[in-house]
């Protein structure tokens, strides 16, 4: 047996020996809780605190929150869309008024001389290059003009073609 012994020694397995060097160290002196991440197991664990100490119990997080996912958009109240059909280039200037109050402009240029309706043009998108904002044509006389804050989506010259596309009709039926 003593050959086992020696190789126990040697190893230290013999854990007798050793209980004499750890009662004079103090663990509670060093010891550091490590930071806890934020997950979904963690919230459910109480944590230490020198306040439970005191008898006071600390309050334990919620397992679920309150408040959404995501967070809908918030509406704009005061967005308007504002129909102007001008008459003379002074109708320009009432123009950029709504698009510097942030509303959009749909501005309708039928049976206006053609050389008055290139002025108000050239002036609207002027001051629509100036607010970083978007011109955009909806037919022939009709264009749409927006502030910065509002987004035009998809080709509005290839969706007027298509919905009066109408090769299906039959004139004889």
């Amino acid at each position: 047996m003593s050959l086992i012994s020696n190789i126990m020694k040697s190893m230290r397995v013999d854990h007798d020996d050793d209980y004499d060097l750890d009662d004079d160290y103090n663990y509670d002196d060093e010891y550091e809780e490590e930071p806890q991440r934020g997950g979904f197991f963690n919230r459910a664990k109480a944590q230490d605190t020198d306040d439970a100490d005191e008898g006071e119990r600390p309050a334990k997080p919620a397992l679920f929150s309150r408040k959404p996912a995501a967070q809908p958009q918030q509406l704009h109240r005061g967005m308007e869309v504002t129909m102007i059909k001008p008459t003379s280039m002074d109708d320009s200037s009432e123009i950029c008024d709504y698009l510097l109050q942030g509303k959009a402009v749909v501005l309708n240029m039928e049976g206006l001389h053609m050389e008055i309706a290139q002025r108000i043009i050239d002036f609207t998108s002027g001051s629509c290059f100036a607010i970083q904002g978007n011109l955009q044509k909806i037919s022939h006389y009709i264009f749409i003009i927006t502030p910065a804050s509002v987004d035009i989506s998809g080709d509005f010259q290839d969706i007027l073609a298509g919905s009066f596309d109408v090769p299906s009709l039959n004139p004889e039926l």
